[in-house]
């Protein structure tokens, strides 16, 4: 039993590791790693095996995390698109029933809206200067500029009708 979890717990901090490295680097890796003791099935092997592949989803999903103040001004305040910033936290449950909804509801745009995530832990200073008191809290911007917003969690419906007005449609 001691056996079977130490050698779960380290594929699972090799998995980890495989998922940081640059594609060149996951191959060597991967063909490298079929030669370790810690690979105990053919089935581990083909999991990490670099020729197998994620499904690809059909809508196209422009998503981001912001970075620092001047991530934001590049990708949210000078960007092309209408760009939809969520104010969220980790320790957030509504935040976390949200994001996903804002997902699809971004995605069923084809690329017509972007998603900037912003948690407000990591940049206290961007919900300061919005006025962001309550969380989850959502931003419409376009062309720099707040067209809508709104505190809270949304169903899927009122969602599709917000990223509508903030598109113009």
């Amino acid at each position: 039993m001691a056996a079977r979890l130490l050698v779960r717990r380290t594929w699972a901090v090799s998995v980890k590791g495989f998922r940081r490295l640059p594609a060149a680097a996951a191959a060597a890796a991967s063909s490298s790693s079929r030669s370790s003791s810690l690979n105990t099935s053919a089935h581990t092997r083909s999991f990490l095996s670099p020729s197998r592949s994620l499904p690809l989803s059909s809508h196209r999903c422009i998503s981001f995390n912001v970075q620092d103040h001047d991530d934001f001004t590049e990708r949210v305040i000078n960007s092309d698109l209408p760009v939809l910033v969520d104010f969220h936290a980790q320790w957030c449950g509504p935040c976390k029933i949200l994001g996903p909804r804002l997902e699809k509801a971004i995605g069923k745009q084809k690329g017509r809206v972007a998603m900037a995530k912003v948690d407000i832990d990591e940049h206290t200073d961007l919900a300061i200067e919005y006025g962001v008191s309550a969380v989850p809290t959502v931003i419409a911007m376009r062309d720099g500029n707040i067209i809508d917003q709104f505190v809270g969690i949304k169903d899927e419906d009122q969602l599709d009708s917000f990223v509508n007005k903030l598109i113009g449609q």
